[in-house]
Formats: structure tokens, sequence, C-alpha cells
């Protein structure tokens, strides 16, 4: 069975991870088959737009501990999965934050998503760009929303919720794996 990872990383306001949340997926059916939530300390402490979401909803870390201690694990996980594809949406972002993970193959979500030859949900009234990118409203929320006709839907900022989300506009968009490939960082 092939499979594949969806990473999302929340930060503090000086720009250092203080959260991660990871998914395993299945790539033929885009099911979740495992997950991880790690605190980095001591930045979960240092604040940041998002810190109040650490724990929302009860969430509790697979591991709270040191950066390193957690980078470790999360190798270690990914290495039981035999995953070498990493996913995320705006994936520069948690790529330029987790330089432990360069040596994966990232894709970046958001080039299907936004884009109206990639994305059927696109309304005919939205405003895009010649490449066919929508000019605004391509976040993960409103991405989320069009695609599930959920207009309630509100992006919790915590790592684990937000990866289970995107790969739920994985799933939602319908594309195959192999797909993603244009989406290559």
């Amino acid at each position: 069975m092939s499979r594949f990872a969806v990473i999302d990383t929340e930060t503090t306001w000086e720009d250092a991870v203080m959260s991660v949340g990871i998914v395993i997926a299945d790539s033929d059916n885009f099911n979740l088959i495992d997950k991880r939530y790690y605190i980095l300390t001591p930045y979960k402490d240092h604040g940041g737009m998002y810190a109040s979401a650490l724990y929302v909803k009860g969430i509790k870390p697979d591991l709270e501990g040191g950066r390193k201690e957690a980078m470790d694990d999360l190798a270690d996980f990914l290495s039981d999965y035999q995953t070498r594809d990493m996913f995320a949406y705006n994936a520069l972002f948690d790529y330029r934050h987790l330089p432990e993970f360069k040596h994966l193959a990232w894709y970046d979500i958001m080039k299907l998503a936004a884009y109206r030859q990639h994305n059927l949900s696109i309304p005919d009234c939205a405003e895009c760009h010649g490449t066919g990118r929508l000019k605004r409203g391509y976040g993960v929320e409103s991405i989320y929303r069009m695609l599930s006709r959920d207009s309630q839907y509100c992006e919790l900022h915590n790592a684990l919720t937000d990866a289970v989300d995107e790969l739920s506009i994985m799933r939602m968009l319908n594309h195959e794996i192999a797909k993603y490939a244009v989406a290559r960082i």
C-alpha cells in the first residue's frame, strides 16, 4: 500500500515552530491511517497568533518536548509507514520551517485547490488570474467551505486538526495522487 503524509505547523510571533500535526493517508483512497501531534517546548510558551489553539477541543499531544526529540519521533513515524511524500497547504511555509525533512518530496495542496482548472468547485463568478488561480479566498477555510458546501466550517488553527482538514481538501478535490506532480515544490 502506498502512503503519503499531510503536515501542518503553527509558529510563534518570532516564527519558531510551536506545534506540528501530521497525518498518514492511503494514496489510493485518501483515508486517514494514523496521526501524530507534537507541541514543542519552550516555544509553546512564547505566544503566537494561534497559541490558544494548541490544546483546542481537549486535543493532547503525542509528544510535548524539545524540537530534536519531536523531529526524531516524527522521522521514525514517517519511516514506520515508509512515507517519502509530504503534502501541505501553502507547503513552502512548512517546508521552510522543517529543514529536517527537506529530503522528502514536498507537494503544495494549494497549487491544485486554488486553480479553476483543478478545482471544479470554484464558481464561474469567482475572480481569477489568467493562470486560473483565484485572486482571493484561496486559504484553507475558504477552499474547505467551497468544496464541502459547509458555510459554517471554521479552521481551528491547531496543527493536527488543520492537517486532517487539509487531507479532507485533497479527498474532496477528488484527484488521483499522481495529479499532484504539478504541485511539487
